[in-house]
């Protein structure tokens, strides 16, 4: 298998929203954003998958000493292999590839976060930077652009903490911030005990009023040059918010279950934006 292959199967296989944006790059584009995002997989899986926390940790310092060597002309896994001789020509810089993995060690480093702010710092690792990268590869011609990348791919994780809290909640995390527990009245227990209440979807529509303003204020920074080019993220924007509203009709039962849009309906919410433009 080649490492094209190899990053093509990874992200593939993955079923991300994520992956049916990609469909509609040119190829060279398509390419680099396919080999970047299996990166982030890769470096994701050894957070969700290795169940020793040692293990982990070896497994992200060898990442880290693998990007670092990348940099220097030897990588030695496929997808640096598949993503190196296009780093350049997007502009995809080591300390990019070091702060999502630095992101997914707070993973393991940290299972609680005191307020909004400190939960922040850690969606600007492993989603800020993500929509930067990916900005800069889909062809951004605009300086704004990144702070764009930067709102949207925070709204992104949100969203991924709303969907995740049950499943999050079996591995010990708790993402929502611990005052705005308090704030609403929910105790961390409830939510490790996977139990609901009416203080636990109030909570949960703050966080979703939130993750809304977010989308609204990256679509108002999206700088109308880039328009045409960001149509991509645009593409993951109308996904994400589509299962974020599934959600919210839901009345958050997140809590035992995990929301997901089938394949096709992602598929057509893609194509909505690359034909009309907009979702």
């Amino acid at each position: 298998m080649t490492p094209e292959q190899y990053v093509q199967q990874k992200a593939a296989a993955s079923g991300s929203s994520f992956y049916y944006a990609f469909l509609f790059l040119p190829k060279p584009r398509r390419a680099a954003i396919t080999a970047f995002y299996a990166f982030c997989r890769e470096v994701d899986d050894v957070v969700d998958e290795v169940t020793d926390p040692g293990v982990a940790q070896t497994k992200l310092a060898w990442w880290k000493v693998e990007v670092a060597q990348a940099y220097a002309g030897k990588p030695t896994h496929p997808v640096l292999q598949a993503l190196m001789p296009l780093a350049g020509d997007y502009g995809i810089t080591q300390p990019h590839l070091q702060a999502i993995i630095d992101g997914c060690q707070m993973d393991l480093e940290q299972t609680r976060y005191l307020d909004f702010p400190g939960l922040q710092r850690y969606c600007h690792l492993v989603a800020g930077v993500v929509g930067e990268v990916s900005a800069r590869i889909f062809g951004q011609t605009q300086p704004v652009t990144t702070e764009y990348a930067h709102k949207l791919g925070l709204a992104f994780q949100l969203t991924n903490i709303i969907r995740d809290v049950g499943e999050d909640a079996l591995m010990g995390r708790i993402y929502l911030p611990v005052n705005e527990l308090q704030q609403f009245d929910v105790k961390a227990h409830e939510i490790l005990k996977r139990t609901y209440s009416d203080r636990f979807v109030t909570l949960m529509k703050f966080q979703a009023d939130r993750a809304h303003r977010l989308y609204d204020e990256a679509m108002a920074l999206l700088p109308a040059e880039d328009r045409r080019a960001q149509k991509p993220g645009l593409m993951m924007a109308s996904i994400y918010r589509t299962l974020l509203r599934e959600i919210e009709r839901d009345n958050f039962q997140v809590l035992h279950q995990r929301n997901s849009l089938t394949p096709i309906r992602k598929l057509w919410l893609a194509w909505k934006v690359q034909a009309l433009g907009r979702a």
